[in-house]
């Protein structure tokens, strides 16, 4: 049975705050429109010729209903014939930036959404051929997908499984059909288990479920339904997400402000409910939001040292250049990350006039880089070895974090980490709260106001969700 960690409720209140979720560092508050389609295609072809693995992602945004609680970048239709449109660009953008890439081996493929399943088939097929033609995909790749259920054909499969497709992760959210009803998205369990059960019957290697709680109506003894029915189909991973509520950034939230939104307490009881039931049913707690069985390569990439962290979350690709095709997707090479257009009619409009959608990015420079790989250490390997990172860092590490190191007292003193020794490890206890571990690294956040880079607590609570 997987171990599961001590769940405290009032270190779940203390520690609940905004926080980034370090899928980058720097993280896209950073980025700024200096780093151009132009300027990232400059910096592009002057790199070296080392070719590192790739993964590609191939954001595709449309979805026939609005999913309320959603911040995705989305693009609501009913016209299923708007992908075909949309495929046409995509497919010039990926010509477009094929020589970046040349002979590089792919290792990964994700399709995000949105939801990808919106394509007819015969679109993706096209669009899973092109991708093949165009680039080097290994026999062992992992190719991703994700799934609604409501939109998603026995035909849609066999086209997936066509192309090679191994992995597929199921929007579930709640069973619950009072949640579903306040959150906009009636999906029937029945529905869910007869797409899984075809998935497996089709091949696919994985199948992750993904649940959120803090959602309208949400009460511990109906999620705890709602994780049964889960634990029951046997998904291979899980990802059990915190419901962020800022109506600011994503108005159709608006729809789920009032009484039904779970307080603070009873949200903080659903996520021990959570980490408790999962652990219990034999999952193993990767970290942040993630859960997956004991022989998953999740599993094995956070024992033997290779697990990665990126903007789909928890990935097992070691050393690799990301390369997002479509509108919003984040590209991150060694020195620099950059994001296409948001808005779908300029992410067309750039391509039509054969330039890159790119608008916006960040180049890291030598502090970012050293930053950027010891908060990945500790979101990934739940440690930091001071002697190995001065040496593939090449600095002291103590003083060059020293500052960093102190402000860790605190948390040292509840139980968090433990400091007195090299490897500086967290505890069982400190996995629930590895974004609070990390904000001591990050330059960007307010140090008394007087660092430059500086991101003010008030810009914080605007813009990063709450840690717990």
């Amino acid at each position: 049975m997987a171990s599961s960690p001590p769940v405290d409720l009032d270190l779940l209140r203390k520690y609940d705050l905004p926080a980034p979720r370090y899928t980058s560092y720097p993280t896209a508050l950073q980025f700024d429109t200096s780093l151009d389609g132009a300027a990232v295609e400059r910096r592009m072809e002057s790199r070296s010729s080392e070719a590192r693995p790739v993964s590609l992602y191939v954001h595709l945004p449309f979805c026939r209903s609005l999913c309320w609680y959603c911040a995705c970048t989305r693009v609501i239709s009913k016209q299923r014939d708007d992908a075909a449109d949309y495929v046409d660009r995509l497919i010039e953008e990926i010509w477009l930036r094929s020589t970046w890439i040349d002979d590089a081996p792919v290792v990964q493929i994700h399709l995000g959404g949105g939801t990808p399943t919106f394509l007819p088939p015969e679109q993706l097929l096209r669009l899973g051929r092109t991708l093949r033609k165009i680039f080097d995909i290994q026999d062992d790749a992992e190719l991703a997908v994700e799934i609604d259920p409501r939109e998603c054909t026995d035909a849609h499969i066999d086209a997936l499984r066509e192309l090679g497709f191994n992995r597929a992760s199921l929007g579930v959210q709640d069973n619950n059909r009072e949640v579903q009803e306040a959150i906009h998205r009636i999906q029937p369990w029945e529905t869910t288990l007869e797409v899984t059960e075809t998935l497996r019957q089709a091949g696919f290697e994985s199948v992750n479920f993904d649940l959120i709680y803090g959602l309208p109506h949400q009460t511990p003894e109906t999620f705890g339904r709602t994780l049964s029915d889960v634990v029951d189909a046997a998904p291979d991973r899980l990802a059990v997400y915190s419901y962020a509520h800022v109506p600011w950034v994503n108005p159709a939230q608006k729809h789920l402000e009032g009484d039904a939104l779970p307080g603070p307490e009873t949200k903080l009881a659903l996520l021990k409910q959570s980490i408790e039931r999962l652990t219990e049913a034999g999952y193993r707690y990767i970290g942040m939001d993630h859960f997956a069985r004991p022989d998953d390569e999740l599993s094995r990439a956070l024992e033997d040292g290779t697990l990665r962290r990126n903007f789909q979350g928890y990935s097992t690709g070691q050393g690799v250049d990301i390369h997002g095709f479509g509108m919003s997707a984040i590209s991150q090479t060694r020195d620099m990350y950059f994001q296409n257009r948001k808005e779908l009619p300029a992410y067309e409009e750039c391509l039509s006039h054969n330039e890159m959608p790119t608008y916006r990015g960040v180049v890291l420079d030598c502090d970012d880089r050293v930053r950027r790989t010891t908060i990945e250490h500790l979101m990934c390997r739940r440690e930091l070895s001071f002697e190995e990172l001065s040496s593939t860092l090449h600095i002291d590490f103590s003083e060059y974090f020293s500052d960093a190191l102190r402000q860790l007292g605190p948390l040292e003193d509840d139980g968090l980490v433990e400091l007195s020794s090299d490897p500086l490890r967290i505890t069982d206890v400190g996995r629930l709260f590895l974004r609070n571990i990390a904000m001591p690294f990050d330059a960007y956040l307010d140090r008394d106001n007087t660092d430059q880079k500086s991101t003010s607590a008030t810009s914080r609570q605007r813009t990063y969700s709450r840690s717990v």
